[in-house]
């Protein structure tokens, strides 16, 4: 899930990714016990008898063996993006020219950070002073990156536009209905191949609402009530699952 209005200490300086994250593959790695990363161990994961600890440990694991890889990955992908991707160029082109004529406010490769993120909960985030977050091991193919960019790129350009206090439940609740339904996250194929919902009916509803449900509910505001949550949600849900800006229309 993406999470936005992240504090500005966890996003990393504007310098190489790859570089900063390094340090933390090297530290990590020797408090891990390599026993846990095994055939047996996948196929204890694939057929539900592992334990939820043993398979954190898996995955934990796996994410800083395969750090540098993931990362050289993301990185190329995200250069693609900003090269080629209508949704993400377009994007782009909008928080351009709400910004400062210096560029200052601009979202581009330079401060799109892909790194190794610890936590299981999230593919990315947005800070307004430092970037975007890419959760590099967090991220399946080039099209869930594209989503998860445009995700955040969605909360860039509502930061911009409008006056958004993120520490509002109610301003926090509009961001994520916003930013699910423009990213494109929520599409049918998306839903079904990937998150395994298979509604038919009102199926971009449902998939915008769960997520920015589970959003807001992970904000320190909210405690992790999801009846909070939902009031949040549902107290603005006509308003902003129906503005589609700065799109004409839901793209896809």
């Amino acid at each position: 899930m993406a999470e936005s209005s992240l504090p500005s200490t966890a996003l990393p300086p504007a310098t190489n990714s790859t570089t900063t994250t390094t340090t933390t593959t090297t530290t990590t790695t020797t408090n891990l016990d390599p026993s846990f990363y095994t055939w047996s161990a996948f196929f204890s994961i694939l057929t539900g008898s592992a334990s939820q600890s043993d398979r954190q440990r898996y995955f934990q694991y796996r994410d800083i063996l395969y750090e540098d890889r993931d990362i050289s990955r993301a990185n190329a992908d995200k250069e693609w993006l900003f090269k080629y991707s209508p949704v993400i160029r377009f994007l782009k082109h909008n928080i351009d020219l709400l910004g400062p004529t210096d560029g200052s406010a601009t979202i581009g490769p330079h401060n799109v950070y892909c790194v190794r993120c610890d936590d299981n909960v999230r593919s990315g985030g947005f800070d307004a002073e430092s970037g975007i977050q890419i959760c590099a091991n967090h991220i399946r193919t080039k099209a869930h990156l594209e989503d998860t960019i445009a995700h955040e790129m969605v909360h860039a350009h509502d930061h911009l536009r409008f006056k958004m206090d993120p520490y509002d439940l109610r301003h926090a609740a509009c961001m994520e209905i916003r930013a699910s339904t423009l990213s494109g996250e929520c599409r049918w194929t998306r839903e079904f191949f990937h998150r395994n919902q298979w509604g038919l009916t009102q199926q971009l509803q449902e998939c915008v609402r769960r997520r920015a449900v589970l959003s807001v509910m992970a904000r320190p505001a909210a405690g992790g009530d999801r009846k909070v949550a939902e009031r949040a949600v549902d107290g603005v849900w006509k308003s902003c699952f129906g503005d589609t800006r700065p799109f004409d229309e839901i793209y896809r």
